[in-house]
């Protein structure tokens, strides 16, 4: 099945709310490129990903669960890789119409790296995963997450890193993170399901999954196909030599007509819209109140 194109279906849907002018995404040309130091055996490897900390105090956040602005982040925060950590996604627009599980291996790749690193397919794992905020402001993400996130990776000595976004902005802040690491020499896979924002933006590297967002890593509850993923992200680390390298995961969601109904304004009647605009409007509202991410 054929790529959905997020941005003229997110443009549409965004002007069917009232919401006036079409967002403009970033652009970067040329993107940068480091190639892979060292074999992938002997390297260490990080998740970088926009997936949030639980935390009590920020309500709902299971899966599956309406996007909660009150679990939103607004700075760059890292937590232990052992135990795995707990990240939730609702904060952030992501397909929780499909994504309705608590299988947080369909986007956080951590138990993947986990035996990655226990195989030797690579050298070790990172002792931390990096959570970047998701910012429609692309200055603030180039000038202040992208450093942050930097900053992270050199103290934990990675080699190379797997960025894991979640939902369509959450696709343009990996991208410049991304470009962000590389020049300072570290190479990166983008694990992602908006192709077409991945591209038009500029990355290193795209392993694509057509999968619903908020399951760019794998289908819920198949931890074999979640490692297929995985190894298809590790797969163009070694193989990439220019930027821009693409590789297509063997992953695809079990009901096609998924595409259909993400965010298609032309199957929303009018109530509908002042429905899904007055909860747009309370996601907003609830953000501006989120408790601090620890």
């Amino acid at each position: 099945m054929d790529p959905l194109d997020y941005i003229p279906r997110i443009r549409s849907y965004y002007q069917a709310l009232g919401y006036g002018a079409p967002y403009v995404w970033a652009r970067v040309r040329p993107v940068p490129f480091e190639p892979l130091a060292q074999p992938l055996s002997r390297a260490r490897v990080g998740i970088i990903t926009t997936a949030a900390p639980v935390r009590p105090g920020a309500g709902d956040q299971r899966a599956g669960s309406p996007v909660n602005g009150r679990a939103k982040f607004f700075d760059v925060v890292s937590c232990p890789m052992v135990p795995l950590p707990k990240l939730a996604i609702n904060h952030v627009a992501y397909d929780a119409a499909n994504v309705v599980t608590d299988d947080d291996g369909a986007w956080f790749p951590g138990r993947a790296l986990a035996a990655a690193a226990a195989s030797g397919r690579v050298g070790s794992a990172a002792p931390r995963v990096i959570c970047v905020p998701t910012n429609r402001s692309q200055t603030r993400t180039r000038d202040d997450y992208a450093p942050q996130v930097t900053k992270l990776a050199r103290e934990d000595r990675i080699d190379a890193a797997v960025l894991v976004p979640i939902c369509p902005v959450c696709h343009q802040t990996m991208a410049l993170v991304a470009q962000h690491l590389e020049e300072a020499g570290i190479a990166t896979v983008l694990l992602g399901a908006a192709r077409d924002i991945v591209v038009h933006v500029g990355a290193p590297r795209l392993a694509f999954s057509n999968m619903p967002l908020g399951a760019p890593a794998g289908p819920p509850g198949d931890p074999d196909m979640q490692a297929q993923v995985f190894e298809t992200a590790l797969a163009l680390l070694e193989s990439a030599t220019e930027p821009a390298a693409e590789a297509r995961s063997p992953a695809e969601w079990p009901d096609p007509t998924w595409q259909d109904a993400y965010a298609n304004a032309a199957t929303l009647d009018a109530d509908e819209i002042a429905a899904r605009r007055a909860a747009f409007e309370q996601v907003k509202a609830d953000g501006k109140r989120a408790p601090p991410a620890v």
